[in-house]
């Protein structure tokens, strides 16, 4: 029943600016618009050039001037959520705004709920799940990378590639059928051996699609990172630096972290989910051993640890023990030889023998980061892929029903290639096809969809 709404929201930030768009939707979205809008030329809302912004004043119910400003209004299925629609352009100020808001609520029309304008856009059929999870990535980017594959899976790389892959397996599964139940008309236009090559065709297929979300994750979810070493080693100095800001207190007093800090921030295109952790040492301190258990704690579940190791002081114990220790965790992980502004002090073969990549940097000046920034790009971003383009899974839900259609499309290859009967074979792709319907929702439960659209803003 909630489908058959009007509902009205504020779609712009709130606060105080230049203007402010209030979007109406549903099928008295025009007979709202018009209760609350009068332009200027005498003409009702309904009488003007669709599509065409028109200037006007809007009133409160008793007929009070609120603001003067433009509306435009959009005839179903031709606008953003396939309803009719209309925008009212006011001026952007927080009281004024919200008057607005209310004439349209008073009018007739009820508050949206969050993503409630993208949810009817999906249900009405103007965009695919997968492109609705891309406008909502979209809103949230923070980085020039996470634009773009936001914008790639928005026009729909992700979702036409998903259609392409469903749509073949769907035509050999209706060809086996046609054999299945027409067995004298030879109404098949494929043999087992043919039926075999589509679905390894398809399972290749999904294979090199789900191969993308580890890039997906490195720009959209980010790489959770450790940064961790002795004390003095010059953790909180890389970790402002990669901010670009002075998160971490920074002193020459050995201890000064204690707890982990947690922000995140874009180092190339890859979002490194940044944990500063208290040094490693020996001590008696109560509240430094429980920070140095929890920097082993967050060590332990890290995507990438960035080992932080003083070039100007010679190596301790404490050194060679963490370096030991990273290679028996046997994360990726990257030792970092800070201060190399300033003299060398001791040979770091001791520790560098512990790991695959290491880095000369100083978290001073930022020599070294560049580098840093292309061997962790390296690390998580697959370069064959063209992210302004290219379909990209980005989200742990596609992926986990990619993983679960090609599962059953091995399984079904497995079957196909062992002479099972075809009936029992077509049970496997059937349930392939349901696992890369659910990446677009065509299988998805309702639940599910809420909960996706429940993260995004009012308004949109």
């Amino acid at each position: 029943m909630k489908l058959l709404d009007t509902i009205a929201a504020v779609s712009t930030p709130r606060g105080k600016g230049g203007v402010a768009i209030i979007r109406i939707s549903g099928a008295d979205a025009l007979g709202v618009g018009e209760a609350i809008f009068f332009p200027v030329c005498g003409k009702r809302l309904s009488e003007l050039p669709v599509g065409r912004l028109s200037y006007g004043e809007i009133r409160e119910k008793s007929g009070d001037a609120v603001d003067d400003g433009m509306a435009v209004f959009f005839l179903a299925p031709h606008s953003f959520t396939g309803e009719d629609t209309v925008e009212i352009n006011c001026h952007g100020g927080a009281l004024v705004t919200e008057k607005v808001l209310a004439a349209a609520l008073t009018a007739g029309a009820r508050a949206a709920e969050a993503g409630e304008f993208t949810r009817r856009a999906y249900i009405n059929g103007k965009m695919r799940l997968s492109e609705a999870e891309a406008l909502g990535d979209l809103l949230d980017a923070s980085s020039d990378a996470q634009l773009r594959l936001a914008r790639s899976g928005a026009r729909g790389a992700l979702a036409d590639r998903i259609d392409a892959i469903y749509e073949k397996l769907r035509l050999t599964l209706t060809s086996v059928y046609a054999a299945i139940d027409f067995p004298d008309e030879d109404l098949s236009e494929m043999s087992r051996e043919e039926i075999c090559d589509a679905v390894e065709d398809g399972l290749s297929e999904v294979l090199r699609l789900a191969a993308t979300y580890s890039t997906g994750r490195a720009i959209n979810e980010g790489v959770l990172t450790v940064i961790c070493g002795r004390t003095n080693a010059g953790k909180s100095s890389v970790y402002n630096r990669i901010l670009g800001y002075d998160a971490a207190i920074v002193t020459d007093i050995e201890g000064t972290t204690r707890d982990v800090l947690k922000e995140s921030a874009t180092l190339g295109k890859t979002l490194l989910r940044l944990c500063d952790t208290a040094g490693l040492r020996e001590t008696e301190d109560r509240v430094e051993s429980i920070g140095i258990e929890r920097t082993r704690d967050e060590m332990s579940r890290a995507d990438l640890i960035l080992a932080v190791f003083d070039r100007s002081r010679p190596l301790t114990e404490e050194d060679v023990s963490l370096a030991s220790e990273i290679r028996r965790i046997g994360r990726v992980a990257v030792a970092l030889f800070n201060k190399s502004d300033a003299e060398t002090a001791c040979d770091m073969s001791a520790v560098e023998s512990c790991f695959a990549r290491s880095l000369n940097i100083s978290a001073r000046d930022g020599e070294g980061f560049d580098a840093l920034s292309e061997l962790i790009d390296s690390l998580f971003i697959d370069g064959s892929i063209e992210i302004g383009s290219d379909a990209v899974v980005t989200g742990a839900r596609q992926y986990a029903s990619l993983v679960s259609a090609q599962e059953a499309l091995s399984s079904a290859l497995s079957d196909l290639r062992a002479d099972i009967p075809l009936d029992l074979c077509c049970v496997a792709i059937e349930s392939a096809l349901s696992s890369l319907g659910e990446v677009d929702g065509r299988e998805l439960g309702e639940e599910i969809v809420s909960e996706i659209f429940s993260h995004f803003c009012v308004g949109k």
